[in-house]
């Protein structure tokens, strides 16, 4: 099983690395044989808040983040979330709060790492 690791760093909204990142981490969640996990770190962690309300024909994040947690993991940077005024009450369904060494643990882990 191929095992790739997505890395955000970008907040949900305002610039389109987020979106584009769990565009592809969906795909290959997706796909026979793919392993796929995500790390949230610094304004990305706003991509696992749930109850995220977008105008009409906009793209949600927490929607896409949730089709990768079906098949895959999505851990979300504790400290970053802190920093934030995120409590774990505030979590997307599927995520988790994590911390630097699973994160440490799912690179050695990753056959690619790819960061956003």
């Amino acid at each position: 099983m191929a095992s790739t690791l997505f890395i955000l760093n970008e907040a949900p909204y305002g610039s389109e690395r987020a979106y584009n990142a769990l565009r592809l981490a969906g795909t290959l969640a997706g796909r026979e044989g793919q392993q796929v996990r995500v790390f949230l770190l610094a304004d990305a962690v706003g991509c696992g808040r749930a109850g995220q309300k977008l105008p009409e024909g906009y793209y949600n994040v927490e929607l896409m983040l949730g089709k990768v947690a079906r098949s895959g993991e999505v851990g979300l940077c504790g400290t970053c979330m802190d920093a934030r005024g995120m409590k774990d009450a505030d979590l997307a369904a599927g995520t988790k709060r994590s911390t630097l060494k699973e994160l440490a643990d799912w690179t050695v882990e990753a056959d690619k790492v790819l960061v956003f």
